[in-house]
């Protein structure tokens, strides 16, 4: 026991003189130590002697380090005293000694928490993996700590390296006398100096003491590869104007949103790069899809997957190229909504609302059957089940774009009752996305809290009955009072210009999303309700706006679509094909024969043969499965394998839904009709 204590002693001891020793003396010191630890080769009165010069050493470096301390405070006070410095020179010579106090005190630290680390894990039982995990996180998190006070002191040299070159412009000045343009560019500089300190956030020391924010190590890879082959200065690389990207250790890529200096224009040039690859290779595939006769949504979800991660992998900034894809969708229900008169909802309302609860509660019931015979938990099956029950509104907006459809006789349009159905099922999107959190805690609930957890459910509910309330009254509002003296005052100022008319028009569609999305439900409503209301006020209004919206819906329905192709793994779906396909085909004629089922049970008599054609437009699975998908596999909801499985049933079923919508057509609608509506 002695023995050994002499060996954590010293070993705690010598470490700071280890550090300081020079290479030579390093490996010496090293070799010492193992023969001390081993217990050979060494005597007591050496160990002692050893030990005893470790602590003379330390103790000669703090009496030292405490002198230059009283110095440097000696040297402040001076400073601060001197009536012949000016203030600049002051502050340059405060701030350089104060950086150096700190300096001494981290330095100090680091010695000790050296000491105080190596005693835990000396401490430690190194065959329990849990004890070497936390032994481990918290050296990172000292590592991260002083990374961060060694990137903060950096920042102070800088700024004290600047507060130099004022204080030796100040003398210059001083020395001779300027001239007029010398003096207009001495205020200019201070008055840019001034607005610098004013537009800078303080982000980093505003945010680095925050709950949730943690400090991680990245890599940051610059722009612009070529700069190592330039004969650039180190300074010339951190002021380039360029862009860096950050990868951190889960290999999640980060890029510039805001500048520390907001007064140099940037471009992220990724994106660029991104958009104008997208825009040139989706003409080739739309162009081929059309010519074996496919839609051409179907060549830009190709382009997506030659140019996305499973492909050429060319595409940098995915999460961007997502963002604008779903402009692609406000755009598309927006012009859904533009086809879609208050009139023709009102006809169908009962329908639209019945249908997809119905069908949902049907797709969870046979989801929560099939999960307890296949012993998957019942969030899982509940998760799966609902987003399989939902359907692409822009699949199949584009499938009923420029269609004729005319109500005969009475009867119900089947346009009218599948784009009422589709815009409930977004409706069921918002509250599904709202109750996910709920989904999430209930999957590790204990079965004491799961009347708690129906209370809260049930809470959601309501919170979402009273937001469509509230849209539908606001709604009300617009239409009666606000909808028809705007849309004259924006024809009156467009008169030769279609750009205040697009841009008025682009400005209702984003205040009704967001007015949507604070109550809670979800933004795509709001771009429906925006067509909705817009058509109240004609067929000619209708026709003027669709001109001017459908170029800009088009360009980002590429985009969108090109989207989901990023997320299509052909590799994937070609190894597991058999499963896949019939998995894919199980869902398609389930949903199918539900939608019949339910159709025929709320359809008039009269207007029964729409079911075909509207259960024909159901079958797919939505995209916004990737969405639901992501978020529950991240929640931990679902695994990464049923995630796969989620995606590849959802492009699958995409990709079959335009020979289901024909083989509908064909049986369904008289031939004059059909040729308008494929």
């Amino acid at each position: 026991m002695k023995a050994t204590g002499y060996i954590s002693l010293w070993t705690l001891i010598s470490l700071p003189c280890v550090q300081l020793a020079n290479p030579a003396e390093h490996e010496d010191v090293v070799k010492h130590a193992i023969k001390l630890h081993r217990g050979k080769g060494a005597v007591i009165a050496q160990r002692k002697q050893w030990v005893l010069e470790s602590c003379r050493k330390l103790s000669g470096l703090l009496r030292q380090k405490n002198v230059v301390l009283n110095k440097l405070k000696n040297a402040i006070r001076a400073v601060e005293k001197d009536a012949g410095l000016s203030d600049e020179e002051k502050v340059f010579q405060v701030h350089t000694f104060e950086i150096f106090q700190k300096e001494l005190n981290e330095s100090e630290n680091s010695v000790f928490q050296a000491i105080h680390g190596l005693q835990r894990a000396l401490q430690g039982d190194y065959k329990d993996v849990v004890n070497m995990k936390e032994s481990s996180r918290q050296r990172l998190e000292a590592l991260r700590e002083a990374a961060i006070k060694e990137e903060m002191e950096y920042v102070e040299l800088l700024a004290a390296e600047k507060h130099q070159v004022e204080a030796l412009k100040n003398m210059q000045h001083r020395n001779k006398s300027l001239s007029m343009l010398d003096e207009i560019l001495e205020d200019v500089r201070k008055a840019a100096d001034r607005l610098e300190e004013e537009i800078e956030e303080h982000a980093f020391d505003d945010n680095k003491s925050v709950r949730g924010v943690n400090f991680e190590a990245v890599l940051r890879v610059e722009e612009d590869e070529a700069n190592s082959k330039r004969n650039a200065s180190k300074r010339e690389v951190e002021d380039d104007l360029g862009l860096s990207m950050l990868i951190d250790s889960q290999n999640n890529q980060y890029i510039l949103t805001k500048p520390r200096d907001s007064t140099i224009p940037r471009a992220d040039h990724h994106f660029i790069k991104d958009i104008v690859t997208i825009g040139m290779l989706s003409l080739p595939c739309g162009w081929l899809c059309t010519t074996i006769g496919l839609p051409t949504m179907f060549g830009y979800i190709i382009c997506g997957v030659l140019l996305g991660p499973s492909g050429l992998n060319s595409i940098k900034s995915i999460v961007q190229v997502e963002t604008l894809g779903e402009f692609g969708v406000f755009f598309t229900l927006f012009l859904v909504g533009l086809e879609f008169s208050p009139e023709r909802l009102r006809k169908v309302w009962k329908i639209s609302l019945q249908g997809p609860c119905y069908m949902t509660v049907l797709m969870i019931a046979f989801g929560l059957l099939w999960g307890h015979l296949l012993q998957i938990r019942p969030t899982q099956s509940v998760f799966i089940s609902t987003c399989l029950s939902l359907s692409s509104t822009p699949l199949v907006s584009r499938f009923l774009a420029g269609s004729v459809r005319g109500d005969k006789e009475g009867d119900i349009d089947y346009s009218s009752v599948l784009l009422g159905m589709l815009v409930m099922q977004d409706v069921q999107l918002g509250l599904f996305i709202a109750v996910m959190p709920t989904l999430i805690q209930a999957g590790v609930s204990t079965y004491s809290s799961i009347f708690k957890e129906i209370l809260r459910i049930l809470i959601l509910i309501g919170q979402i009955l009273f937001s469509l309330a509230a849209v539908f009254i606001l709604c009300l509002v617009i239409k009666t009072y606000l909808i028809g003296p705007y849309y004259r005052k924006l024809h009156a100022e467009s008169k030769g210009n279609k750009e205040i008319l697009i841009l008025g028009i682009t400005a209702f569609i984003f205040l009704m999303l967001t007015i949507t999305e604070l109550l809670d439900v979800s933004m795509e409503l709001g771009c429906f309700l925006a067509g909705a209301l817009i058509s109240s006020q004609g067929h000619m209004v209708s026709e003027e706006i669709m001109s001017c919206i459908e170029p800009i819906r088009d360009f980002l329905a590429i985009i969108f679509f090109a989207s989901i192709g990023l997320h299509v793994f052909p590799t994937f779906v070609i190894y597991e094909l058999t499963v896949l396909l019939f998995l894919t085909l199980s869902v398609v004629i389930m949903k199918f024969v539900l939608a019949v089922l339910v159709l025929s049970l709320i359809l008039p008599k009269t207007s029964q043969y729409i079911k075909w054609i509207v259960s024909a437009g159901l079958a797919q699975v939505s995209e916004f499965s990737f969405v639901l998908g992501s978020r529950a596999r991240r929640a931990g909801i679902i695994s990464r394998e049923v995630y796969l499985l989620i995606l590849s049933v959802t492009t699958l079923s995409l990709l079959l839904a335009p020979a289901l919508w024909r083989a509908a057509i064909m049986k369904c609608v008289p031939r004059p009709e059909r040729r308008s509506s494929t």
